[in-house]
C-alpha cells in the first residue's frame, strides 16, 4: 500500500481578502505562517520519512512545507500549480462584478471557459492530473504533495468520483488536506490531514 499526502498551503493575503489568486506567486501572510506554526505544535501531521516531497514550486507552498517540516529537500512540479485566473488575478468579486468578461465567465460553464489571459478549469484539471499521474507512476515511494485548493479538489474528485461530494466540497482549509491510500495503484480510501479523522 502507498500513501499520498495532499496538503494545502497556508493562508495568504489573497485568501484572507477573498481575491482570485492562482498564478500570482505571493508568500504566506504573517497570520498564515503563524497559524501553521501553531498547527505544527498542536496537530498530528504525518511522518514524511521515506516520502518523496513535492511542491508546486510557488512561494506559498514552499513556505508551508518549511513551516510544518523545516528545511527538507523537495521537488518542484509546476504542473501542480493552482489555476491561472489571468486578468482576474488578485481581484475580488466586488472589483470584478461589473466586468462583462468576468460576468460571462462566472455565469457560464467556467470549467470549459478560459479566463482571459489565463486557463480554464478543464485545462487546469488535465494539467494537474497529468502531472500527478506522471509523478505517481515514476516512483514507488509514498508522497507528500504541498499544493493548492483547486489542485487537491481536482485530484480527490478524480480519485473518488462516486463519493457524493462535488468539486468544491473537496477543497480543504489552509494547512489541511487528505491522506489517500493506494492499493495496486488504485485509490482505495482517504482520511483528513492532519489528524487522520473522517474519510472512508
Amino acid at each position: 500500500m502507498r500513501k499520498v499526502h495532499l496538503l494545502r498551503h497556508g493562508a495568504t493575503r489573497a485568501s484572507e481578502e477573498s481575491l482570485y489568486c492562482g498564478a500570482t506567486d505571493i508568500p504566506l501572510s504573517a497570520k498564515g505562517e503563524a497559524a501553521l506554526l501553531e498547527m505544527r505544535k498542536n496537530r498530528d501531521y504525518p511522518d514524511i520519512s521515506g516520502c518523496i516531497v513535492v511542491t508546486s514550486g510557488m512561494r506559498r507552498a514552499d513556505e508551508t512545507l518549511k513551516a510544518l517540516y523545516g528545511s527538507v529537500g523537495r521537488i518542484a512540479l509546476p504542473g501542480l500549480k493552482e489555476m491561472n485566473f489571468g486578468e482576474f488575478e488578485m481581484r475580488s468579486y466586488a472589483e470584478l462584478c461589473g466586468d462583462p468578461a468576468y460576468l460571462e465567465w462566472i455565469t457560464g460553464d467556467n470549467a470549459a471557459k478560459r479566463c482571459p489571459g489565463g486557463e480554464s478549469g478543464i485545462e487546469m484539471r488535465e494539467r494537474s492530473l497529468r502531472c500527478f499521474n506522471d509523478l505517481f507512476s515514476s516512483c514507488g515511494n509514498d508522497l507528500l504533495i504541498v499544493t493548492h485548493g483547486g489542485v487537491i479538489s481536482t485530484l480527490m474528485d478524480s480519485f473518488f468520483p462516486g463519493s457524493g461530494r462535488n468539486f468544491y466540497e473537496w477543497q480543504p482549509r489552509n494547512g489541511e488536506g487528505y491522506t489517500v491510500s493506494f492499493i495496486l495503484a488504485r485509490p482505495e480510501s482517504w482520511t483528513v490531514l492532519p489528524g487522520g479523522r473522517g474519510g472512508r
